[in-house]
């Protein structure tokens, strides 16, 4: 067996209770001590008018948002002249339900996030075809076969030539 020889123990220098209240004391600054004369709440106040002015639009939350998830084949409809029921219809293929689902769901939260609440989620069972209501923008993800046979572009993308020729 091996024994330890406790001569050559050198004593570690403990910490006191008052030097991790000194620690403390340190870690914690006020804002006047930092060198900012601003109270707390003119701070919260002024950084909630910045982020009000920085708000992104709806249109760049979705388009980032489906970016983000590699959404396929995006594209942004301008429906104002056709219908009231929205302003942009937005038009997404996802390659197999599971990341349809995903989308769709990554969507909503970051319009949430963005403070824009979704009217209504439509499809998120079978997730061929979810269709997410933003009031102002309708947002359509579907597998492509789904795509292809429906034919949604054909039916609102309305070139400023074809709505004259409407009219």
């Amino acid at each position: 067996m091996l024994f330890q020889n406790t001569d050559n123990v050198v004593p570690v220098k403990k910490k006191t209770s008052n030097s991790k209240i000194k620690d403390r004391k340190k870690a914690v600054v006020s804002p006047q001590a930092a060198g900012n004369p601003k109270p707390a709440s003119k701070l919260k106040a002024a950084h909630k008018s910045k982020a009000a002015k920085a708000r992104p639009s709806l249109k760049t939350v979705v388009i980032d948002a489906l970016a983000d998830m590699k959404a396929l084949e995006v594209k942004v409809l301008d429906v104002r002249g056709l219908t009231d029921i929205a302003d942009f219809m937005v038009i997404a293929s996802g390659t197999s339900d599971r990341h349809v689902r995903s989308v769709a769901q990554r969507v909503v939260e970051r319009t949430k996030e963005a403070g824009f609440r979704p009217h209504g989620v439509e499809g998120q069972q079978d997730s061929d075809w979810v269709l997410i209501d933003l009031n102002e923008m309708i947002v359509h993800v579907m597998l492509p076969r789904v795509r292809e046979f429906y034919g949604l572009e054909k039916l609102w993308d309305m070139t400023a030539t074809k709505r004259a020729a409407r009219a």
